[in-house]
């Protein structure tokens, strides 16, 4: 049985996704929930692998379950006092994320959203075709707010939001995005940008949208970076694509801070693509 989880975190405190030696990640403290409610040594794969310090409110993993595993999941009771009738009988893969997230505790910088017996063929990595992130900033029009230091990104000067959004908006497409990545031996930086742009939300805060089917290491925080150099006049909306195309690095881009970045939701296809567009997925990568 494999078992689709959603899940979000503040990543504060969390030094990134992936399980490292002594070191308190999203995947230790999620596997630790899980092994104590279903036993054994489960493992889970996810849709994308945040950096120490990046948030999430639409991270997907999936899960699968040993037999013994399964046994457990079957065998759990409704909670005491809930109503079961025929027409919502109790779901004992619906209630996981209850469960895991009472292991997890109250207020805790990690929660299951829900969990579900996933479709034939879904992968919470290989099935993805996009990912989507937010990226928070305040500059000087909004103002410092001590509450929200935790996801957004403060700047000492005044941005304009408009050519940030032009500059954005002139990167969409297929491209290598070599100059806006931390290389990684033998991995590719050719990505398909497929919406990226900024807007002011209702309390001023500079906000930028970046969908992609897949991005390389430090990429969003980059092109963000890119983005605030044009918002304060450094560069022009037209450089940031020139500076892609001519593949070099600039002083004027900074890779920006971890805790302005959010990602925010990942786009799977319909159920009967799930199984090909991992094997799609998984040979494309083999061939990077």
């Amino acid at each position: 049985m494999r078992i689709r989880l959603d899940l979000s975190y503040d990543g504060t405190h969390f030094r990134g996704w992936a399980r490292q030696p002594g070191l308190r990640t999203v995947q230790e403290t999620l596997e630790s929930a899980l092994a104590r409610v279903l036993s054994g040594d489960p493992r889970v794969v996810v849709a994308g692998r945040t950096d120490a310090g990046v948030h999430a409110t639409g991270q997907v993993a999936h899960l699968d379950l040993d037999p013994s595993q399964e046994q457990r999941l079957a065998a759990a009771r409704a909670p005491r006092g809930a109503a079961s009738t025929d027409t919502e009988p109790f779901d004992p893969t619906a209630q996981l994320a209850r469960r895991i997230n009472g292991v997890l505790g109250a207020y805790a910088d990690l929660t299951v959203r829900a969990t579900a017996v996933a479709p034939s063929g879904f992968d919470a990595r290989f099935s993805a075709v996009w990912r989507r992130y937010v990226y928070r900033v305040a500059d000087r029009t909004t103002g410092y707010d001590p509450l929200e230091r935790h996801r957004t990104t403060s700047v000492r000067s005044h941005l304009d939001h408009e050519r940030m959004d032009a500059a954005a908006r002139s990167l969409i497409g297929l491209h290598d995005f070599a100059a806006y990545c931390k290389p990684r031996e033998e991995a590719t930086t050719i990505r398909t940008l497929l919406h990226f742009g900024w807007h002011r939300d209702v309390d001023g805060v500079l906000i930028a949208d970046v969908r992609a089917d897949a991005f390389c290491h430090s990429m969003v925080r980059a092109l963000v970076g890119g983005c605030v150099a044009v918002g304060e006049g450094r560069l022009d909306p037209g450089d940031l694509a020139a500076i892609r195309d001519r593949g070099g690095k600039v002083p004027e881009i900074h890779v920006l801070a971890a805790r302005g970045l959010t990602l925010a939701e990942v786009g799977y296809p319909a159920d009967d693509l799930l199984a090909a567009r991992a094997e799609q997925t998984r040979a494309r990568r083999g061939a990077d």
